[in-house]
């Protein structure tokens, strides 16, 4: 009896110390140091009965890194709608209605977006701010080649905006984040990893879009012309195209932003813009493929095809004279290898790509070349990819 009234009064005492803490800060900064201090010896986690627990509700540092992601990009996404006034069958005049998404890059109202979102003749394009106000916005710049474009609002306050990354330091399985608002559905927030660098994907326009990121994170219709963001919050890419019709399958793909940074300095600079290109098809090869092709082991870009008129043709470059299967592969032989731009080797599947992404259409680059056994160099004309839709 005696020990279960000393229990009693023991428990008395927490108790009136526990819920009259507020006029003892002592005893309240104790119990918290304690409390969160406790962890369970099985799983590391803090202890079912803590504070601590109830602060973090079961956040992850993953999750939390989402939401502080989502929160500060949030602000600076927009949704766009562009419409168009089209003449039917019976020449009767319609509103034809586009939209998707993009996004603040400056305080002043500067957008960045896709092309795509915004095509059309004159069209009437309408901004939606996340505080659900609305502007009109004019079209600065049209990059059909990288299906990119950029818009421009006066707002009536300073707006928030995204930083830019860089692009090419994107590595396959990196955390992203994409922002927009697929299918009407504002400020959507999807999640997922790189799955690939340097895809190349045609537009409903015929283009070919080079050094595509791809990504498993959700991207639906709507979603084009959003962000791609990494977990630092800096925006690598443009949200651009789902792999095949409808809904996301999970394969995505983004424009890297190192390619509309370069659209923003020329467009700021007042010089043309463009996407720059060679005018070849073919393949990377390497290691021992590259061996078995009779080619120097250190690989490059295997031409396949040289377009009529392209800078390559002009500059005599050689495609493919037949084709040959070498284990699981058919592969096109007798072209030329380009191993190195300007010095630079093509030592990744995306390098030939990566490289030209820093130059512009006029820039005058030297290839090296392997060529009926010997090492040959070939200087080219980059010219603009909308020269040879």
């Amino acid at each position: 009896m005696r020990g279960r009234a000393l229990l009693l009064a023991v428990l008395l005492v927490l108790g009136f110390f526990y819920f009259t803490s507020d006029r003892f800060p002592m005893w309240d900064q104790l119990r918290s140091r304690w409390w969160s201090g406790a962890r369970s010896e099985d799983s590391g986690h803090p202890l079912w009965f803590g504070p601590s627990s109830a602060r973090s509700a079961g956040l992850t540092q993953d999750e939390l890194n989402n939401i502080e992601i989502y929160k500060m990009a949030r602000e600076a996404t927009v949704n766009i709608t562009s419409t168009v006034y089209r003449r039917g069958f019976f020449f009767e005049i319609y509103p034809s209605r586009e939209t998707g998404s993009g996004f603040f890059i400056n305080e002043d109202g500067l957008i960045l977006t896709n092309n795509h979102v915004i095509s059309g003749r004159a069209p009437h394009i309408q901004v939606t701010l996340a505080d659900h106000s609305q502007y009109t916005a004019e079209v600065l710049v049209r990059d059909p080649a990288n299906d990119l474009a950029l818009i421009k609002i006066n707002p009536r306050k300073k707006t928030p905006f995204l930083r830019l990354g860089d692009s090419d330091k994107v590595q396959v399985g990196q955390k992203v984040l994409a922002i927009g608002n697929p299918f009407g559905l504002e400020g959507t927030l999807t999640t997922g990893v790189v799955s690939s660098l340097g895809r190349t994907i045609r537009d409903e326009e015929g283009n070919e879009l080079e050094g595509m990121i791809q990504t498993d994170a959700a991207i639906n219709p709507g979603n084009s012309g959003g962000p791609l963001l990494d977990s630092q919050g800096y925006v690598i890419g443009v949200n651009t195209a789902i792999y095949g019709p409808g809904g996301n399958i999970g394969i995505g793909f983004a424009m890297p932003i190192n390619t509309a940074k370069r659209l923003l300095e020329d467009y700021r600079a007042g010089r043309r813009f463009g996407r720059p290109v060679l005018g070849v098809r073919g393949t990377p090869v390497y290691g021992d493929l590259a061996e078995a092709l009779g080619l120097p082991r250190q690989g490059g870009f295997l031409i396949y095809e040289v377009f009529r008129g392209s800078p390559a043709w002009r500059a005599g470059l050689r495609g493919a004279t037949r084709w040959v299967v070498v284990g699981n592969y058919e592969v096109g032989i007798g072209g030329d290898l380009i191993m190195a731009i300007d010095g630079q080797r093509l030592d990744q599947p995306d390098a030939l790509q990566r490289i030209l992404r820093r130059h512009r259409p006029g820039d005058v680059v030297e290839l090296t070349i392997f060529r009926d056994g010997q090492v040959r160099k070939v200087k080219v004309t980059l010219a603009a990819a909308e020269d040879f839709r």
